[in-house]
């Protein structure tokens, strides 16, 4: 079943774009109606972050992430598996592109919206340095290799497993190789720190922090919005003020950032997550 997946990724990539969104399209609104516990991991999401919305505004919205999510799958077809004048046409890279010029150490705050691999792809593509990301692999060996090679289809980007290790991708980024992270989801109680999410305690791993300041580097927010031609990458300033040496303070002003991106698009945001799985001692279980 997963290389009939694969194949099927293959043959959408010779899809004219409007086809492959539309049936994105179909997908999304077919697991909101059969994947009731990740609608409700949806609708508390958006309960808990957006509470001054009115109901309807918030039910409103759930079909759309799921319309987003689908879109973005399918969209990988033609980002791993289209011809790379094609790929290129549809990745927009836009902002601030030079600040990441040159070869600074550079981490890039890559947030999960939908188009977060397009944003890679992009990056990879039209720029010359080696971009590095930290990759966790798949249970399933056919799909794991399949989403490795894609990710390194331009360029000569490297994936760092957990297993790694902090000093090994520390290394890398001191020698100029931005790394391409993406913190804002809950990684479980280890190594996690609270801090407000939209006013609400969330479980937040610090590497942002983290790793601008072991690897003597700049933060560059990077934020791709799923766009009718493709997608757009936007590059935006370096954050001046980051890192400090508050790990934690740190870590509450990139999710209070996050939240000014999120509030621009938010039917992208990858709301299916459990964001909120990991609570403070004593808080009650909201999903």
């Amino acid at each position: 079943m997963s290389r009939l997946g694969i194949l099927f990724m293959r043959l959408l990539a010779h899809l004219p774009l409007a086809w492959t969104r539309a049936l994105g399209w179909c997908l999304g609104w077919f697991l909101y109606l059969v994947v009731a516990s990740r609608c409700r991991v949806v609708r508390v999401n958006l309960a808990l972050c957006f509470p001054q919305w009115s109901e309807r505004r918030r039910r409103a919205l759930v079909p759309r992430v799921f319309v987003r999510v689908a879109q973005a799958w399918l969209d990988r077809g033609w980002l791993w598996h289209g011809k790379p004048e094609l790929t290129r046409r549809r990745l927009a890279l836009a902002g601030a592109v030079d600040e990441l010029a040159g070869s600074a150490p550079t981490v890039i705050f890559a947030p999960h919206f939908v188009g977060m691999d397009a944003g890679w792809t992009a990056l990879t593509q039209q720029l010359p340095r080696q971009f590095t990301t930290i990759y966790t692999n798949q249970a399933n060996k056919v799909l794991d290799a399949w989403i490795l090679e894609s990710r390194r289809r331009f360029g000569a980007g490297r994936l760092f497993g957990r297993i790694d290790g902090v000093k090994t991708i520390v290394a890398a980024l001191r020698e100029g190789a931005p790394l391409y992270l993406l913190p804002d989801m809950n990684f479980g109680p280890e190594e996690s720190i609270f801090v407000p999410f939209y006013g609400v305690p969330a479980a937040t791993v610090p590497s942002l922090s983290r790793f601008a300041r072991l690897g003597r580097a700049k933060v560059v927010p990077v934020v791709t919005r799923l766009t009718p031609q493709g997608y757009e990458v936007r590059v935006l300033p370096a954050w001046n003020d980051f890192p400090s040496a508050d790990a934690a303070r740190d870590t509450a002003l990139m999710n209070q950032r996050l939240q000014g991106y999120i509030d621009a698009m938010p039917d992208q945001y990858y709301w299916v997550h459990k964001r909120f799985k990991t609570r403070p001692a004593g808080m009650p279980r909201v999903y």
